[in-house]
C-alpha cells in the first residue's frame, strides 16, 4: 500500500496509504510510540500487528550483514491490548540472537480478532514460539473513525514494555506525547544558540546535524537483559570508528553528563562481557573497523575533565585491549593483528586492513600513553608512547606518486616493502596487480573487509596522524613540503568528504601556520557537498559523524579526538553560543564576517589579544567570548598553534 504523501517534523511522521485511504500519524517517548490512524467513514477498520516482521531480512541463511529470524510469539490479553515478541540474529554486527518484546494498547475495544502462525490462521488468542512469524489481526466497531494505538518495547519483557508505555505516556492525547518530546529535544538543542539573523539554509543545517548527533548511541539504562546493575548502559554504538572523532567531542559540549554516562557503559561493558565495544547492537559486539578506539573516546574525556569516572578501571580495559588478543574473535572487539603488531611494530599485509590498523593502533596506544601519564603510571606512559610511533614502520619514504614522497604502504612480515600484491591463492599460478596509494580496492572476488586499507587510500591515511602530526610533517620533508602536500592532496581531488579518515585533514594546515587555508579548504569542502536537502549530506551520516564535522565547522571550532583542544579558523556562522553547566556561557563572534571578509586578522580571549589558532577545552567550559576580527585578507594571526609549547 504506497504512501500517497509524507509529513516529516522534529518528533512527527505522517502518511496517507493510496490504497485503503488510512491516514498515520506517530510520535513518540523515549521507549514507547503512540500511533493514530484515521479511517474513511465506510472503511473496515482493521489493524494489522505483524509479531514476525523485521527490517533487513534476506532469504539467504546467515547471509551477511542480514538480520534472520529466530522466533515470534503473540497474546491477545484484553479487548484492548496485545503483547509479544520478536527474536532475531545477525544484522551488521554478525551479532547473537536477541529479543525485542512489546505491548500494544488502543483506546477502542476490539470487537473480532484473528491470530496466525506461519500460514495458518486461528482465532486463537496466543500463538506461542514454535520458530515461525506469528501476528494478529484485529477490528474495531465500524463507528470508530479514529484509533488511537500506544506500543511499548523493552528487551527485558513484555510486561517491562507495558510499564514503559504507562510511565511514560499515561495518557491519551497525541499532542502533549509529541509536545513533551519536542520539550526534551528543545533542552538539547537550545544549549547552543546561533545568531538570529542566520540565514535559514543554514539554520536548518546546523540544527538538523546537532539532532543528528543525539541520536546515537542510545540509551538503554534498566534495558539490558545481559546484567542489571546501577551503571549506565548504551548501546548501538554504530561505530565507534565513526563517531569518535567528532560526534563524541560535540557531546560532550553539549550534553557532558550524557557523555560520562557512555564512557561508564564501555567501561562496565568491559567489566561485564570482557572487551569494550568499537561497535555494539543487540547487545552484542561487533564489529571492529579499525582500531580499539573506545580508547580514544576514553581518553577525550580524561583530558576533558569528565567527572564521575573510574579512569583506573577505563586504563585497564584500555589495556586488555592493547596486550590481549581476541583469539578468533578480532571481528567483533580487540585488536586483531595483535602479536605481529607488539613484535614487528606494525601489521604485516596478508592480516586484513593491516595498514589501517597499524595506524590506528598508533593513535590509540598514544590515547593510553596519555590516560597513563595523568594516573602517574610513568613507565606506562612511556611505553605506549613509544609505541604510538609505530605508524612510522608502514611509512615508505623513497615512494613518490602524484609529486609528493612518503606513504604508508604494504610490507611483509620479512620487512620487506611490496609493490606487487597477490592475486588470489593459487599455488600454481601466482598473479600479482601493483599496489599504489590511490589504490582501494584488491581483486574483484576480495571481500572489501579485508582490504590493506579499510574505506579509504593511502593518500588519505598517510595523513592521518592526529595524535604527532608534527612527526608527520619531518616525514613528509618539512613543512613546506607538507604545505604543498595538502594543496596537492585536494587540489588532485585525493580528498574523500564522505568518510572520516579525511575528517582532520582541511585542518592540518594549522600546523604549518596557515589556518587561513584550512579555512578556505572548509568552505569550499562544506558549499559543495552539504545542503539542507533530503540529500543535505555527503554520504552516510554514521552515526552523526557527518553531521557533527559540520556543526563545528559551522562555528569555526574543530576537535582533535582525544586530546583537549580546538582549532580555530573562519566560521560560517556569526555568533554561536554554547550554554554550559553552572549558567555559563562562552560565545564566538565572528565580527565583519562576509562574503569578502573571510579571513580572521585577529582575536580577542576574553578581551584579551589571542595569536593563537587553537583553543583550550578548561577555556571553553568555564566561559568566556571569543572575538574573530574578520578582514579581506589573511594577517599575522595563527602563525602560532598553542598557547604553550607543544609542538
Amino acid at each position: 500500500d504506497y504512501r500517497k504523501d509524507e509529513t516529516i517534523r522534529l518528533g512527527y511522521y505522517a502518511t496517507e496509504f493510496q490504497r485503503t485511504g488510512i491516514y498515520t500519524e506517530i510520535t513518540t517517548a523515549p521507549r514507547a510510540s503512540f500511533y493514530r490512524f484515521t479511517y474513511p467513514e465506510d472503511s473496515l477498520k482493521s489493524l494489522l500487528v505483524d509479531a514476525g516482521f523485521f527490517l533487513g531480512e534476506q532469504p539467504t541463511p546467515d547471509a551477511r550483514e542480514a538480520q534472520q529470524f529466530v522466533g515470534s510469539e503473540i497474546q491477545i490479553i484484553s479487548d484492548h491490548e496485545v503483547m509479544g515478541y520478536t527474536r532475531i540474529r545477525g544484522g551488521w554486527n554478525n551479532g547473537r540472537a536477541y529479543t525485542v518484546y512489546f505491548y500494544a494498547v488502543t483506546d477502542h475495544p476490539f470487537v473480532q480478532t484473528t491470530t496466525w502462525k506461519g500460514n495458518q490462521i486461528s482465532n486463537e488468542r496466543y500463538q506461542p514460539d514454535s520458530q515461525q512469524k506469528t501476528g494478529a489481526l484485529l477490528r474495531f466497531p465500524s463507528s470508530a473513525n479514529t484509533i488511537q494505538l500506544k506500543v511499548g518495547i523493552s528487551f527485558i519483557s513484555s510486561l517491562k514494555a507495558r510499564e514503559n508505555v504507562w510511565n511514560e505516556i499515561p495518557h491519551w492525547s497525541f499532542e502533549d506525547t509529541r509536545q513533551a518530546l519536542l520539550a526534551q529535544w528543545e533542552n538539547l538543542l537550545q544549549r547552543i544558540d546561533i545568531a538570529s539573523n542566520t540565514p535559514e539554509k543554514y539554520k536548518r543545517m546546523f540544527y538538523t546535524g546537532l539532532y543528528h548527533t543525539m541520536l546515537m548511541p542510545v540509551d538503554r539504562t534498566g534495558e539490558n537483559p545481559l546484567w542489571s546493575d546501577p551503571e549506565p548502559y548504551y548501546d548501538d554504538f554504530y561505530a565507534i570508528w565513526d563517531t569518535y572523532r567528532t560526534s563524541t567531542p560535540l557531546i560532550t559540549l553539549i550534553d557532558p553528563q550524557r557523555e560520562t554516562d557512555i564512557v561508564r557503559s564501555l567501561i562496565n561493558i568491559y567489566k561485564r562481557d570482557g572487551y569494550m565495544p568499537d561497535a555494539r547492537s543487540g547487545n552484542c559486539n561487533g564489529r571492529t573497523q579499525g582500531g580499539s578506539n573506545a580508547e580514544i573516546v576514553i581518553a577525550d574525556a580524561f583530558v576533558k575533565g569528565l567527572p564521575n569516572i573510574d579512569y583506573h578501571l577505563a586504563l585497564e580495559a584500555m589495556l586488555k585491549d592493547a596486550t590481549i588478543p581476541p583469539g578468533g574473535n578480532e571481528e567483533a572487539e580487540g585488536r586483531g593483528g595483535l602479536i605481529p603488531y607488539l613484535e614487528l611494530g606494525y601489521i604485516p599485509y596478508g592480516i586484513p586492513r593491516a595498514g589501517n590498523r597499524t595506524i590506528e593502533y598508533s593513535y590509540c596506544d598514544y590515547a593510553i600513553a596519555l590516560v597513563a601519564k595523568g594516573l602517574g603510571k610513568t613507565d606506562l606512559y612511556q611505553q605506549y608512547l613509544k609505541q604510538s610511533s609505530n605508524w612510522k614502520n608502514l611509512w615508505r619514504a623513497d615512494y613518490e606518486h602524484a609529486g609528493v614522497k612518503g606513504f604508508i604502504l604494504p610490507r611483509d612480515k620479512e620487512g620487506n616493502w611490496l609493490d606487487k600484491i597477490p592475486f588470489g591463492n593459487s599455488h600454481i599460478q601466482k598473479p600479482t596487480f601493483t599496489y599504489t596509494p590511490v589504490t582501494f580496492e584488491g581483486p574483484w572476488y576480495t571481500p572489501w573487509w579485508n582490504m590493506f586499507f579499510y574505506e579509504a587510500s593511502s593518500w588519505e591515511y598517510a595523513l592521518s596522524i592526529p595524535h604527532d602530526v608534527p612527526g608527520l610533517i619531518e616525514q613528509c620533508g618539512g613543512k613546506e613540503k607538507f604545505d604543498e602536500r595538502l594543496d596537492i592532496f585536494f587540489d588532485k581531488g585525493f580528498f574523500n568528504v564522505n568518510n572520516e579518515p579525511s575528517f582532520l585533514t582541511p585542518c592540518l594546515y594549522h600546523w604549518v601556520g596557515r589556518p587561513d587555508k584550512s579555512g578556505d579548504r572548509i568552505h569550499e569542502i562544506i558549499q559543495k557537498n552539504y545542503n539542507d536537502g533530503s540529500a543535505g549530506l555527503p554520504g552516510n551520516d554514521d552515526s552523526g559523524a557527518m553531521s557533527s564535522w559540520l556543526v563545528f565547522h559551522m562555528m569555526g571550532l574543530y576537535p582533535n579526538a582525544g586530546q583537549d583542544y580546538y582549532l580555530i579558523h573562519t566560521p560560517l556562522l556569526t555568533e554561536s553560543r554554547f550554554h554550559l553547566q553552572e549558567g555559563k556561557t562562552f560565545t564566538i563572534k565572528a565580527e565583519g564576517l562576509s562574503e569578502k571578509n573571510k579571513y580572521i586578522r585577529s582575536i580577542l580571549l576574553n578581551g584579551k589579544n589571542y595569536p593563537y589558532s587553537t583553543i583550550r577545552h578548561n577555556d571553553i567550559i568555564k566561559g568566556g567570548e571569543l572575538v574573530l576580527k574578520m578582514g579581506p585578507s589573511p594577517g599575522n594571526w595563527g602563525s602560532k598553534l598553542f598557547p604553550e609549547s607543544k609542538e
